[in-house]
């Protein structure tokens, strides 16, 4: 018999709760924060900036999460505490914020198939990009 797509997802998010001290129930995800973030594309890279013109990585998710009615802190190690924590190795949801560093210097939002949008540094515009080695994890708001 064959399962429904909200059951699979189910099944896959709940395969692993290690690591990051995560729950397996995060919720089901904001994809209407990929939408916003995918207005940001091409902006460039300002350390401090938080939009409309330019930003920095917490700027990004700042920005994006309050046209949600969310306000985050303008810092990536305090987003992290914001939300709840999805397990590592639990499936993404497209909206997730994603962390890397340790400690945690740089976040983006999780747009699905192993790809995030971010703000990724001085140089730089908001663009897509693959998860960077240093993924320490993420939270689901």
């Amino acid at each position: 018999a064959e399962i429904s797509a909200m059951e699979q997802a189910k099944a896959e998010h709940s395969q692993s709760v290690a690591n990051w001290g995560g729950s397996s129930h995060a919720g089901p995800g904001r994809p209407e924060a990929v939408d916003w973030a995918v207005k940001a594309l091409g902006k460039p890279y300002k350390w401090g900036w938080a939009g409309p013109d330019a930003f920095d990585c917490s700027g990004l998710t700042l920005w994006v999460y309050a046209h949600l009615g969310i306000s985050l802190p303008h810092s990536a190690a305090a987003q992290a505490n914001c939300g709840t924590r999805v397990a590592r190795g639990s499936a993404l949801l497209p909206g997730d914020l994603v962390f890397f560093g340790n400690p945690i210097h740089h976040v983006g939002i999780y747009v699905g198939h192993g790809q995030m949008i971010h703000a990724p540094s001085t140089g730089g515009v908001v663009e897509y990009s693959g998860l960077l080695s240093d993924y320490v994890g993420a939270v689901r708001l």
